[in-house]
């Protein structure tokens, strides 16, 4: 690609430019952001060759657009866009959720929606900013593409490339199907984590507690560290659907709480020995993946 453009040049969108560079698929990179500080900071680092302070400037020219900002901002963004957008570029995204991003898509873009493919790179750290932003952050992770009717599939192919390009395996869901998954395995867990941290934070005896927390509090509780602002905004967009995986987690906790009340010896085991029997499929079915990878399978 001659040049792509970049909203939101912090870990996620920074590691997409960086990685595209390394594996020089693309000549020149736009950035646009809400700090003039942190696209400068970007600029300085190498992750783009451009700071733009106009969207008309970002997107001219551009044969890929992603928009890698926190999902509330998507529809202001695209709507920026729209006026600028010219047959034959294409817009994507990295949101976290994607039926709140696609119906902010057909509210900004209208007829142009079809050159907008959304996704949905599963790669993160708990860092934020452009200093985050790491070359190798998507190899051998996955994105989802959650593409639309109106898509093109040479479009969908030219998404899918790019992130190959960066070292993703590409997968596909439908946006209804992609919020369902994540709220399980990614939002709840996310909630979880904030949650606790923030219970022990409020507590008289804080400092004594966290004095004695260690590596499985601190394994536990990492992405607590991620950015609130973000996670804030997801839990907002998938809160139909993560509502539905707390109220169930709920209805677990208040069993399990039942069976130490009860002093139930067996019934903990069993829930716990369940737990660590699926975890250990789980890391064994990933490890397969990344072997498989490394030695170029599918």
């Amino acid at each position: 690609m001659k040049k792509i453009a970049i909203f939101g040049v912090g870990l996620i969108g920074g590691s997409f430019a960086l990685a595209l560079r390394k594996a020089g698929a693309v000549q020149e990179i736009a950035g646009v952001g809400r700090s003039m500080a942190s696209l400068a900071r970007a600029r300085d680092l190498g992750i783009i060759d451009r700071a733009c302070t106009s969207v008309e400037e970002a997107v001219k020219g551009a044969e890929l657009i992603l928009v890698a900002a926190p999902v509330a901002q998507t529809e202001a963004i695209l709507a920026s866009i729209e006026p600028h957008l010219q047959p034959g570029m294409i817009v994507t995204d990295a949101g976290s959720t994607k039926s709140d991003v696609v119906a902010a898509a057909r509210k900004a873009l209208g007829t142009k929606i079809a050159q907008f493919v959304p996704g949905h790179p599963i790669a993160g750290r708990e860092q934020n900013g452009p200093d985050a932003a790491i070359v190798d952050l998507y190899v051998g992770k996955k994105t989802v593409i959650t593409a639309l009717p109106e898509n093109a599939e040479s479009d969908v192919a030219r998404v899918a490339a790019a992130w190959q390009r960066c070292g993703s395996i590409i997968h596909r869901l439908s946006p209804e199907e992609h919020d369902r998954v994540f709220a399980a395995v990614s939002h709840l867990p996310h909630l979880l984590a904030y949650t606790l941290v923030d219970d022990i934070a409020r507590k008289p005896h804080a400092d004594l507690l966290f004095q004695y927390a260690a590596s499985g509090f601190r394994d536990f509780t990492r992405i607590a560290g991620s950015s609130p602002e973000m996670w804030r905004d997801i839990s907002l967009a998938n809160h139909e659907a993560l509502l539905g995986e707390l109220d169930a987690y709920m209805a677990r906790l208040k069993e399990l709480r039942g069976l130490l009340a009860e002093r139930n010896s067996k019934g903990i085991e069993a829930v716990y020995a369940n737990a660590q029997h699926a975890r250990q499929n789980w890391i064994r079915t990933i490890e397969a993946a990344e072997q498989q990878s490394k030695q170029g399978g599918d």
